[in-house]
């Protein structure tokens, strides 16, 4: 596990389960947010941010954290990931995060609200077409998570930190 690429619904826990993987194994983060939105919540361009995520991905080792939903161009950073992990988390769940997290846009409660069954199955495919040779890692719930980093925490996880 060297190049991780965490994506979810909004809320899911991508942020805090990085900054955990990053203590596990000393990788860094990459953290999407902060090189796709502009002033303003403005999105970068498709092309542009293709750009971005090829200069990005040329590093080492990293984990990538972040889903950007509708805006997002996923086959650059899936290409090169060894390693996805899909936080399929419950909408209550989600939006309770983001709820005590900060206030969010109405595209942004759309986006959530619709996850499972518009951006999902995206995910699924993007993943299958881009990444087929990545491990995957779809985590349901708090306890298969907390699992999951035992496991990483142990170096029982395929491709060991």
């Amino acid at each position: 596990m060297r190049r991780v690429v965490i994506l979810g619904r909004g809320g899911s826990g991508k942020s805090t389960l990085a900054a955990r993987l990053t203590r596990i194994t000393g990788l860094p983060i990459i953290e999407l947010d902060k090189h796709f939105w502009q002033p303003g919540l403005e999105a970068t361009p498709p092309d542009q941010w293709a750009a971005v995520q090829g200069e990005l991905v040329r590093a080492e080792a990293w984990i990538m954290d972040g889903d950007l939903g509708p805006y997002d161009v996923l086959d650059v950073r899936l290409r090169a990931a060894d390693t996805v992990i899909l936080l399929d988390f419950s909408f209550w769940r989600c939006a309770w995060r983001a709820i005590r997290r900060s206030r969010e846009r109405a595209d942004f409660w759309l986006w959530v609200w619709a996850w499972r069954c518009r951006s999902r199955p995206l995910l699924l495919s993007a993943i299958s077409t881009h990444a087929g040779d990545a491990e995957l890692h779809v985590i349901r719930n708090p306890h298969a998570l907390r699992r999951f980093v035992a496991q990483v925490t142990t170096g029982q996880a395929s491709g060991q930190p």
